[in-house]
């Protein structure tokens, strides 16, 4: 399966649409990463325990998204976006998205 963030895929046509796919995963800090970064935001620098924690997140609704394409036969999901939203308070929602395609070779 092609997943890209472009509208095309180069020598294909889009046949049919068949819906906005998504995936999806919430993430909550923990006390040992909060303990961390808190000492990190002292001194400056990249929040690694974060980073990693939301890089994971990233992967899962990537991975979410594209089973819900195969799930609906697609050879492709196209306009792929990233959102991320605050849930409640030290939890963040990470949603992959984009459209559901069936592509024919360009002639």
């Amino acid at each position: 399966m092609i997943l890209t963030t472009t509208e095309e895929v180069p020598g294909y046509a889009v046949g049919e649409i068949l819906g906005v796919v998504s995936g999806n995963t919430v993430r909550a800090k923990n006390v040992g990463r909060d303990v961390m970064a808190g000492l990190k935001s002292l001194v400056g620098g990249e929040l690694e325990e974060y980073t990693s924690m939301l890089a994971d997140a990233r992967t899962e609704a990537y991975n979410r998204m594209a089973n819900a394409a195969h799930d609906l036969g697609a050879d492709a999901v196209v306009n792929i976006r990233f959102a991320t939203s605050q849930t409640m308070g030290g939890a963040a929602e990470l949603l992959a998205y984009g459209t559901a395609v069936k592509l024919v070779p360009r002639k």
